[in-house]
């Protein structure tokens, strides 16, 4: 992916993150349990600092060569982790939990694949 494309699929992906917060505040208080929106809501809040992380990456990317392969990692744990919890939340399809660690291993693995991809660049 290009530096423009990373920082595009960032931003998109944390608008879609605020407007769902927003969702979740104004339309979904009536419709959700306590414990569902709190699960929604921490969706939200991942989804919102990857959306951000893959925006840095766009922003770093002349530094980092494996940069395009960190954000297509971030973004397959907003796909698997904040999906999950998206679905899960709000249909209540319990066997979605079985997919959220995966997404939050990529999350991870992301994260741990920056830091060392910078520390050997120095």
């Amino acid at each position: 992916m290009s530096p423009n494309v990373i920082i595009s699929v960032g931003s998109f992906n944390a608008a879609l993150a605020i407007t769902l917060s927003a969702f979740a505040a104004h339309g979904l208080q009536q419709h959700l349990d306590n414990h569902q929106l709190q699960t929604f809501k921490t969706a939200c809040e991942f989804h919102l600092w990857h959306g951000f992380g893959i925006t840095l990456l766009g922003l770093i990317t002349p530094s980092i060569r494996s940069v395009s392969r960190i954000a297509w990692l971030m973004l397959s744990g907003i796909l698997l982790f904040c999906g999950s919890l998206y679905v899960l939340s709000t249909t209540g399809l319990r066997w979605m939990a079985w997919i959220t660690p995966f997404g939050g291993v990529a999350f991870i693995a992301a994260w741990i694949w920056l830091s060392w991809a910078a520390l050997k660049n120095n």
